[in-house]
């Protein structure tokens, strides 16, 4: 079994969702043993965003490829080859002005391809990526669940339960902790629930 990490904040060790996810690896291994543990830290090591260069990469033939559009083409399959690979994905997601990290992003342009992880038809898309869980470690400064007065606002969680959604992944779960910037006390709380939470999560 395969699990791929990937972590987005640009906090490193005083990030609250790689705090997060590494909870939700640790218990991973813990309950599965044998299992094998691939990172990806988009913060330390960002995959640039998709460009024209990309697209082009991709739909050339490796012989015709430049040294330029050879690297781009071998880093994009590398990506998706990781993603594809993976039983489980642990997706370490702090909210960033309502939505997600702009290097998350970048990485899902390098997984969100057709013919490889959904494709069209005549009846519409069809993911294809089942099979998956998809654990996502979502953290936010302010309260954005459902039914407080800022939910509309949250374009960080379902923009990715859409996502994963569409390349076919049915088992999606969200380990949260919010409210992270209302002062130390609820920072606290809110952390201490949502670790003890994602244990039994991920089992």
């Amino acid at each position: 079994m395969k699990l791929l990490q990937i972590d987005s904040s640009v906090l490193g060790d005083a990030s609250a969702s790689r705090q997060i996810s590494q909870s939700v690896t640790q218990r991973l291994r813990h309950d599965h043993p044998g299992l094998e543990v691939h990172t990806r830290d988009l913060a330390a090591s960002p995959i640039p965003h998709l460009t024209g260069l990309d697209l082009a990469a991709g739909q050339q033939a490796p012989e015709d490829r430049n040294e330029q559009t050879r690297v781009l083409a071998e880093l994009n399959e590398t990506v998706l080859r990781e993603f594809q690979d993976a039983d489980i994905v642990v997706v370490g997601a702090p909210m960033y002005n309502f939505g997600i990290p702009s290097a998350l992003k970048a990485w899902i342009d390098r997984i969100a391809i057709a013919g490889k992880t959904f494709r069209y038809t005549e009846k519409g898309p069809i993911g294809l990526s089942g099979g998956k869980v998809v654990i996502i470690a979502s953290t936010r400064g302010g309260l954005y669940s459902e039914g407080s007065p800022a939910a509309a606002m949250d374009h960080q969680e379902a923009y990715l339960r859409g996502v994963f959604a569409f390349l076919g992944v049915t088992d999606v779960r969200v380990v949260r902790a919010e409210g992270l910037n209302l002062g130390p006390e609820q920072r606290q709380a809110a952390l201490s629930a949502v670790l003890g939470v994602s244990e039994r999560q991920a089992a």
